[in-house]
């Protein structure tokens, strides 16, 4: 199963999900890849570490090798990495990215992510990071994946733009890849005895968008995660936090 972990807003949580779920599969014994597509590369510091910036090789070199012709071209499982985690590799990050995007959407390479994830067949599940743009990454991670989950924030401004991205990956479907589904939002930074999230939340229900189940509760737990760079199973499986990504992997589960 390919999931891709997509939101047009900055700072909604999608390293932290896309993260924190990956390692839960990985801890269940399910051989998983975290592919991280966003320059930033919170999703790669967030699983090596200081490690991250000694890499030789990332999605940066793969990207860059599609923009020429080789008669004898590397593979795509060459820039896969492991981690310290047990079943959990990654396809890493690297700021150089950010530079090779206009090139990338001029020469409509838009498929390589989908044809590279074809060629590697050692894991079960995948995970795809994404930049908070609707760009030439994200649209190459929706037209590689086979599910999508959107985080929402509660707040008003994620509401409004939640209706705009559901129109993006929309048109993702008709145009690119009529096999992705959405899966559904993922309420995160939750803060139950505060009004405006559970109203928030009660208005996306009654509107019959698929709203999942758990909500994830805010805590400040996660940035002690980020800093040691450690997923929650990895670091305090017995957190309430790290229980719910579990009950919520749980219910994703096909």
């Amino acid at each position: 199963m390919r999931r891709v972990v997509f939101n047009q807003k900055g700072g909604v949580g999608k390293s932290t999900i896309a993260c924190n779920l990956a390692a839960v599969s990985a801890a269940r014994g399910i051989p998983t890849l975290l592919v991280d597509l966003d320059p930033q590369a919170n999703s790669t510091r967030y699983l090596l570490g200081q490690t991250a910036d000694a890499l030789e090789q990332t999605l940066a070199n793969f990207f860059e090798e599609t923009l020429s012709f080789r008669l004898f071209s590397s593979k795509p499982q060459s820039v896969v990495q492991p981690t310290a985690f047990a079943n959990l590799s990654l396809l890493p990050a690297h700021p150089r990215m950010d530079e090779l995007q206009g090139k990338l959407e001029s020469r409509y390479k838009m498929y390589k992510l989908r044809e590279a994830l074809d060629t590697i067949r050692d894991f079960a599940a995948i995970y795809i990071d994404t930049p908070p743009a609707l760009n030439f990454y994200t649209r190459s991670a929706l037209i590689a994946a086979e599910t999508c989950l959107i985080p929402f924030d509660c707040d008003a401004f994620s509401r409004r733009a939640l209706y705009n991205l559901l129109e993006s990956v929309q048109e993702i479907q008709t145009d690119h890849n009529p096999k992705l589904v959405v899966e559904g939002v993922v309420v995160n930074q939750f803060q139950a005895r505060a009004k405006l999230p559970r109203k928030l939340v009660a208005e996306l229900e009654a509107e019959g968008l698929p709203v999942l189940k758990p909500f994830l509760s805010f805590s400040i737990k996660i940035r002690e995660s980020h800093e040691v760079a450690r997923p929650l199973i990895n670091l305090d499986p017995q957190h309430k936090l790290c229980r719910e990504f579990e009950a919520l992997y749980e219910a994703l589960k096909t």
